[in-house]
Parts: structure tokens; C-alpha cells; sequence
């Protein structure tokens, strides 16, 4: 079986190459990484949750977490800069490339009433970011394991220029973006 890796090098850049008119294969757009972050606010108030979500995403992206730190003080939400609010992981090469084969091939496909994923996540630079609303998609992940039902998101990084080439590019390597309709809305 094919690898997305070896897809995106034998196959996919050539038809980037093509369709967006470039003639130098080193200036095709490329994804350069994917980052999983979680948002943990009830962290401030409980360390257990910390530990807990860490070993779910662990287990969902192949690799420990790192956890962020909230910059500034917020009293409004008893915060204090310094305190531990959240967890990310950043994945590049093989493992990016085993968790987007993952998460195109088996978590996607769980979500109930898919019908595509948003483009209202790029950013203007090329990178898109995906809101997942719970982890339990994710099958490698038991049930037992699971406390409470979060979110968390997921964004490509890539070397493409405009959200046009980076569309391109994931829809190329795989990701299932909703079809325009007729009429200007999304479907």
C-alpha cells in the first residue's frame, strides 16, 4: 500500500506543479506540519485534567504533548501568567503523515452528519484550522480512557502563498471540503 508520503512526492506534486503553473518543483506548496491543540481552562482549577487529556492526546497523535502556558494574568477567569492552561502537539514528517492518513481514512468518516469539512478556517496565509468537537472520533482512543467529552483544533501549516494554493493542496492529499452549491452558499 501506498503511504500518503509517498503519494504527495510521486503523484501529488506533479499535479500541484501543473495546475498552479509551476515550473520549479521545489516551489510547489508543501504541508510543513500539523498542530493539535486543546484548550484546557478547567486546568487552573484541576491538574488532574492536565495529566489525563495529555495521555488522550498522546494516544491520538503518537507523540507527548507539550503544555502551554497561559502569557498574562486574566482575574476575570482567576488566571495568573505562567499557569498551565492548555496542551499541543506538533507533528512533522512520518508521524504528520500517519496522523492525516488517520485522520482522513478512519476519524472523518465517524463524525455524525459529515457533510465536509468548513473553508472559513484559512487564514489569509495559506494554513488551515480544523475545530474538532470531541475526541472519541478517534478509535485507537478507548472509552474508558475518556473522562469527558472535549475539543480541540487541528492546523495545517504549509508552505503554500494564498488559502486558493493551500486548498488545493489538502484537497489533493485527502481532506473532504464541503461542495459549493449553486447559489453561493455551502452545502
Amino acid at each position: 500500500m501506498d503511504t500518503l508520503q509517498q503519494k504527495y512526492t510521486n503523484e501529488i506534486v506533479l499535479q500541484l506543479a501543473h495546475d498552479l503553473g509551476v515550473t520549479n518543483i521545489m516551489a510547489v506548496p508543501k504541508l510543513a506540519k500539523i498542530v493539535v491543540n486543546v484548550g484546557l481552562g478547567e486546568a487552573a482549577s484541576d491538574k488532574k485534567v492536565l495529566e489525563k487529556m495529555s495521555s488522550e492526546l498522546a494516544v491520538i497523535t503518537g507523540q507527548k504533548p507539550q503544555v502551554t502556558r497561559a502569557k498574562r494574568a486574566i482575574s476575570s477567569f482567576k488566571l495568573r501568567a505562567g499557569d498551565a492552561i492548555g496542551l499541543k502537539a506538533t507533528l512533522r514528517g512520518g508521524r504528520m503523515y500517519a496522523f492525516l492518513t488517520k485522520l482522513i481514512a478512519i476519524a472523518i468518516p465517524r463524525i455524525r452528519d459529515f457533510r465536509g469539512i468548513g473553508v472559513k478556517g484559512f487564514d489569509g496565509k495559506g494554513n488551515y484550522t480544523l475545530g474538532i468537537s470531541e475526541q472519541t472520533i478517534f478509535p485507537e482512543l478507548p472509552y474508558s480512557m475518556v473522562d469527558k467529552v472535549r475539543g480541540f483544533e487541528i492546523t495545517f501549516v504549509t508552505t503554500a502563498t494564498s488559502d486558493r494554493d493551500a486548498k488545493l493542496l489538502l484537497t489533493l492529499l485527502g481532506l473532504p471540503f464541503e461542495k459549493a452549491v449553486p447559489g453561493g452558499r455551502q452545502e
